[in-house]
């Protein structure tokens, strides 16, 4: 594999200057996302863990979400990050509570949803980095607050509220003819400030598929886009703020051959209202409205893989979101509040596409989607009920309808119209209940437990659209059902000097999980799905009765000395199927792309103008297929980061991921293809604050 030169100069370079593992960071005092406003760490049940901004900025990843993948808890659907993974693959699970590509949580910017109107993934490529303040990542908690797709938990990214006039610029080279420059200007002038910020990114990627089943057919995957954000924050009293936001992102992909593409255009903006009439009471109102625009190629390679025949294009998916929500608290006596307040969300998309190549031309066309509205109201209270014991209760009440969906297929030709499907809308309602405790037994001793019920109900994309991945097809189904989870958590905290250390327990029980189930497999020709050729699989969408989701995350923390830190993560986890009706031989296996075990340890330290953050990650095996026949072998990957202050204001930077070139298997199809990750990728920069 080619390898620009820089990659040995920085790898020299990290070697000489260490040998070590990783970097994770002690909690903020203040959290807003599992109750949707501030409190203290300490004071909520549910399992919080938050990422600084200089922590995101220094983890020696090129990716903000390989960046969280620092907490073991956090993991795309796939073991590829966003720089190669293609977008539908790019939904979020915490704590493995998932079996397929949609994310089973919800992802946050400021408030304001970023989950994909469609299908439930998330462009991470669009979302700022250099800028942000904190990320804020709650497993197994936030249903109450938050509602539909919070279902795993609540992934919030926090941005960075101008102060005063200037900016920052980072700007970088690396491997595989990567360049990136991220910037953001700040301008404060009394009651108003503005900020401008933007990305211009370009990486020529690398090949996915591991070099012994290369072909002559395969390309790396490479990736360009580009962002422009505007906000602007006005201050119309001592006691209100309104604050507008917009977006314009825009990106293009190569998927790994020569047919395959994808690109994106995305605009966006918000409006919100922070209030506080009185020192009892605050508010915000939030508004938001999303425009995309989709499209993406997919094909089928042969066996040598010297030739690919177009199997769809998927040339037009608009979706629309739009949304509101408020949120009030009101303080009481003794550390009492309440936090209430109701939001709305509603989402169109249509996927648009050419399917059946024959004779070097497709030959019919598809139209799938429709509508999905959800909203809600929710209250939740916290007091202190015993000495050093504080109860948090909640409820939340929501409403779903789906509308409008249809599925049409025609013979591009002759116009004959093949199917034309238009299904019954549906609604119902979604109860999520929470309960919890938290109880400082002593000075230094923090006890918790919490449960909760969360639900999702499945994307248009899971109801309405099928699609073909290579010789792996996969059918919709407008009949699934909605996902609902039981969730207990119990934790316990220690700080002890310079030692501070975390253990939770979790048990989740997930009722009608959406999975792709193997229902044929090829040569052969089946009535759900047509032709499959041999090492072909047929898949359909289906409600898995029961999923238990169980485990044990471990963190700890060391700080030897006040520039040096060792942190260490480990998360332990059984996720199984424990009952499928229409698909009993999936009983007792493992859930697809969830690893028994991961982890992470790491050092900090800084001194002298230095910082150096390595950090080891453990994954452990896992498999690719809801049937446990395709196994992904354990890894072992090495990451180290270098930095040097140039003054108050600036900073030089080297980081490395893979240091030691780690074979990282993320996907193996049934003829034996295995498709990698990140190989040793080197990158080195500037930053520097004006």
């Amino acid at each position: 594999m080619k390898r620009c030169p820089l990659s040995l100069v920085l790898t020299s370079l990290l070697l000489a200057a260490s040998a070590g593992l990783a970097q994770t960071v002690p909690l903020d005092p203040v959290v807003v996302t599992a109750l949707r406003a501030e409190t203290t760490a300490n004071a909520q049940p549910f399992s919080t863990r938050v990422l600084s901004g200089d922590a995101l900025r220094s983890t020696p990843a090129l990716t903000l979400d390989t960046a969280l993948r620092g907490i073991p808890s956090f993991s795309l659907f796939r073991r590829s990050d966003s720089l190669t993974a293609h977008p539908t693959t790019q939904g979020v699970s915490l704590r493995g509570l998932g079996p397929s590509g949609a994310s089973r949580s919800l992802v946050l910017l400021d408030g304001v949803p970023v989950n994909d109107p469609f299908g439930g993934w998330v462009t991470w490529s669009k979302l700022p980095r250099e800028s942000l303040s904190r990320a804020e990542i709650v497993s197994g908690g936030g249903g109450t607050a938050w509602g539909n797709a919070a279902l795993g938990g609540v992934v919030q990214l926090i941005s960075d509220q101008p102060h005063e006039s200037g900016g920052r610029l980072t700007a970088m080279i690396g491997d595989f003819e990567t360049r990136s420059a991220e910037w953001e200007l700040d301008g404060v002038s009394g009651n108003s400030a503005m900020q401008i910020s933007g990305r211009f990114f370009t990486s020529g990627g690398y090949r996915t598929v591991a070099p012994e089943a290369m072909g002559p057919i395969d390309r790396s995957a490479n990736d360009r886009h580009h962002w422009f954000n505007g906000k602007w924050r006005q201050n119309i009293s001592d006691k209100t703020t309104v604050t507008v936001t917009a977006q314009i992102f825009q990106e293009d992909r190569n998927n790994g051959t020569p047919y395959q593409k994808n690109s994106t255009d995305d605009m966006s903006g918000s409006v919100s209202i922070d209030s506080r009439p009185s020192a009892d009471f605050s508010w915000n109102a939030t508004a938001y409205g999303e425009d995309e625009a989709f499209s993406s190629t997919f094909g089928a390679v042969n066996a040598t893989r010297t030739a690919e025949t177009p199997a769809s294009d998927q040339y037009d998916v608009p979706a629309t979101a739009a949304g509101a929500a408020w949120t009030g608290e009101w303080k009481g006596a003794s550390s009492a509040r309440t936090v209430a307040g109701a939001d709305l969300r509603a989402v169109r998309g249509e996927s648009r596409e050419n399917f059946t190549f024959t004779n070097g031309k497709f030959t019919r066309r598809r139209a799938a989607g429709g509508k999905q509205t959800t909203g809600g109201i929710f209250l939740l209270h916290e007091r202190e009920v015993l000495p050093g014991v504080t109860a948090t209760v909640g409820s939340r009440l929501d409403y779903w309808q789906e509308a409008s969906g249809l599925r049409r297929e025609q013979d591009i030709v002759s116009g004959t119209l093949l199917r034309d499907d238009h299904f019954a809308d549906r609604d119902g309602w979604a109860w999520s209940p929470s309960a919890g405790l938290t109880w400082k037994a002593q000075e230094g001793l923090r006890l918790r437990v919490s449960g909760q019920r969360a639900f999702r109900r499945p994307t248009l994309n899971e109801l309405y659209r099928p699609f073909r991945v290579g010789n792996v097809i996969t059918e919709a189904n407008p009949t699934l059902g909605t996902e609902t989870v039981n969730t207990l958590e119990t934790g316990a905290e220690f700080v002890s000097g310079k030692w501070s250390a975390a253990v939770t327990g979790y048990w989740n029980e997930l009722h009608g999980a959406v999975s792709n189930v193997t229902i044929a497999k090829g040569p052969g020709t089946f009535p759900l799905f047509g032709v499959i050729p041999a090492g072909g699989l047929g898949r359909q969408r289906q409600n898995l009765d029961l999923v238990r989701v169980r485990g044990v995350e471990l963190s700890t923390r060391w700080q030897w000395m006040e520039h040096f830190a060792i942190t260490g993560d480990l998360l332990a986890n059984d996720a199984t199927v424990r009952k499928a009706t229409a698909s009993p031989n999936l009983v007792g296996l493992r859930v697809a792309q969830v690893p028994r075990f991961s982890g992470s340890v790491g050092v900090n330290w800084s001194g002298l103008g230095w910082s150096v953050s390595p950090r080891v990650r453990a994954m452990g095996a896992q498999f690719e297929d809801d049937e446990n026949q395709l196994r992904l072998a354990p890894a072992l990957v090495v990451d180290c980061s270098i930095s040097r202050a140039l003054g108050h204001r600036s900073e030089v930077f080297v980081s490395v991921e893979n240091l030691f070139n780690e074979r990282i298997e993320t996907g193996r199809s049934a003829t034996g293809v295995i498709n990698v990750a990140t190989p040793r990728f080197a990158t080195g920069g500037v930053r520097v604050k004006f």
